[in-house]
């Protein structure tokens, strides 16, 4: 039986669950997750600005500066999951429903 290596967003998922569990007043997670989901969701939004932003910028710099601020949204996007109890995996059940379907479609299917 192979074992799998945990995935970085795996990791940092675990990390920030086990910051809610046992909040640490130094841990910036811990404070986040303790200020609740309309802060989070201003982070979320505004690492997203500055990801597209970033997606302006050309040559190399440009390209680490969208990597480093899409890591920026994806953290606070995991952070915002977590203070909902909603875990990655779902998201990505989700993601997995959809394969197959148009997007036209879903969208569509959504409105309904």
């Amino acid at each position: 039986m192979s074992h799998r290596p945990a995935r970085p967003l795996d990791e940092l998922e675990q990390t920030i669950l086990n910051r809610q569990a046992e909040p640490d007043e130094k841990s910036y997670t811990a404070q986040l997750l303790a200020s609740g989901v309309e802060e989070i969701g201003g982070k979320v939004l505004e690492e997203a600005g500055e990801l597209v932003e970033a997606a302006r910028e050309s040559g190399d710099a440009g390209r680490a500066h969208m990597i480093a601020e899409a890591g920026d949204l994806v953290y606070h996007f995991l952070v915002l999951l977590t203070a909902r109890g909603i875990r990655l995996e779902e998201v990505e059940a989700e993601l997995a429903r959809r394969f197959g379907v148009s997007g036209l479609d879903e969208k569509a299917n959504r409105k309904k």
